[in-house]
């Protein structure tokens, strides 16, 4: 007959003068009072435990029982040991400096409703992507992906997005850090960023040890006769919404980019943020379909479904391919089959295009309440950056000092985020701003947050 009994580490020395029996009370002691062993949690029994470290029964049963009689554990009679819930626990982490008040609404920017991730549709691609998947799909073997969602990928982003995706050029990964560091290890050269812009590539840049240049951003989106005065041969750009602006590359831009990847033998990383959600105007195509040679396509389910599926997609020029595959056979292989073959079966069935119709009415809803609280109860402030996307841009009056901005918001209890964290250097005449995240916010606390704003800065 089995055993179910529980295991524990104990470390005990039989080299050390003390007994055997204080030895066990005094680790069953540590591992209590650190947290290691959890209230309502059972330790072996005395057999079991005198068997695991090969001692007598009765040097266990005299440990238990003054660890009993100290209150750190509970005998009952017929069941399990457990640790006391009342046994003295480790002492609570010093709260964070939040100004002595729990955040009440925090405007996070790049954060969806995990809540609204379509958990039954989900299930219901995983197992039809059970059964349908061929047992041999299961084991590594092409680098780029499994085949069925490459090719499932690239008849969506045609359709879509206008991406011109050869299956053969779709490279499924883990998300757009990971493409990135991906690219990076493939493309020696030196960079340009939007500025201000998304701050992760230019971690990334910097931990590559990548040297770059920032590039002014305006209602256009990048300015690419700034970029031109630069020695970069590669750019990364979020032409569909610009991060953090909103601004959409413009038709002209797009062609002088463009022209300047060719002119410099160059590539442009089109991270294609926030294509998904728009609200006000009609869908911008990517970037990648004017010039599939020289624009290397980044996507994710970051921002459409949860940023903890860890799924994403490269669709590389050709001269690319090769060297990006021959990199990712080397670091971490493949993203999980099982992962990619419900992806595809969710692509497929058209559950993500009635997850995104469903997901845009949400988020414009929301967009719509911080627009009207900010007009009520900011009327100072400046939001751009609207009509499509998680986000929202404010501009403050010239001379307000965001830092103090921020930190009188978080003790008001609103946490909210300085556009200073999006530029790569400071610059006299940036503007100051906030970058607001409504994307997790529900309407009614959106209001909320925004009049506990207002409260903060004595509007």
């Amino acid at each position: 007959m089995g055993t179910s009994a529980p295991e524990i580490f104990l470390d005990i020395d039989r080299g050390r003068p003390r007994g055997l029996r204080a030895q066990i009370e005094e680790r069953l002691r540590e591992a209590i009072r650190s947290g290691r062993l959890a209230a309502g949690t059972a330790v072996p029994s005395t057999r079991a435990l005198a068997a695991d470290l090969d001692v007598t029964r009765k040097v266990v049963v005299e440990a238990y029982d003054q660890l009993v009689a100290e209150g750190y554990l509970v005998a009952r009679p017929g069941a399990a040991t457990v640790v006391n819930p009342a046994a003295p626990r480790p002492a609570p982490a010093d709260p964070p400096p939040d100004g002595g008040r729990d955040v009440e609404v925090d405007f996070r920017p790049g954060r969806p409703d995990l809540a609204l991730f379509p958990r039954a549709a989900w299930a219901r691609a995983s197992r039809a992507a059970l059964r349908a998947t061929p047992t041999g799909d299961f084991a590594y073997d092409d680098p780029r992906g499994l085949p069925r969602l490459r090719r499932s990928l690239s008849d969506y982003l045609a359709r879509v997005r206008g991406v011109s995706a050869d299956p053969a050029r779709v490279i499924v990964c883990a998300g757009f850090a990971h493409a990135f560091d991906l690219i990076l290890d493939v493309l020696p050269a030196r960079f340009a960023v939007e500025a201000p812009g998304y701050p992760s590539p230019r971690r990334q840049l910097t931990d590559h040890g990548v040297p770059f240049d920032g590039v002014p951003v305006d209602d256009e989106g990048i300015d690419v006769a700034a970029l031109r005065r630069t020695a970069a041969r590669a750019v990364h750009v979020t032409p569909a919404h610009q991060s953090p602006t909103g601004a959409v590359l413009s038709p002209r831009r797009r062609h002088e980019l463009v022209g300047w990847a060719r002119d410099v033998d160059g590539y442009i990383v089109e991270d294609d943020y926030d294509a998904e959600y728009r609200y006000d105007r009609r869908p911008v195509g990517a970037l990648q379909g004017v010039a599939p040679d020289r624009v290397i396509y980044c996507g994710t389910t970051s921002k459409t479904l949860a940023s903890g599926l860890r799924l994403g997609w490269l669709v590389v020029p050709p001269p690319l391919v090769e060297p990006i595959v021959a990199r990712r056979h080397l670091t971490d292989g493949a993203t999980s089959t099982i992962l990619q073959a419900t992806f595809a079966e969710f692509l497929d069935s058209g559950d993500l295009d009635r997850h995104l119709r469903h997901t845009r009415r949400v988020y414009r809803e929301r967009r719509d309440a911080v627009i009207a609280s900010l007009r009520q109860w900011l009327p100072r402030a400046t939001p751009s950056g609207v009509s499509a996307g998680q986000n929202v841009l404010v501009t403050l009056p010239a001379g307000t000092d965001e830092r103090a901005v921020v930190a009188r918001a978080l003790a008001a209890g609103v946490r909210v985020y300085p556009l200073a964290d999006f530029r790569p250097a400071p610059n006299a005449g940036d503007r100051p701003g906030l970058i607001l995240g409504y994307g997790s916010v529900p309407a009614g606390r959106a209001v909320h947050g925004i009049r506990l704003l207002s409260h903060a800065l004595g509007s």
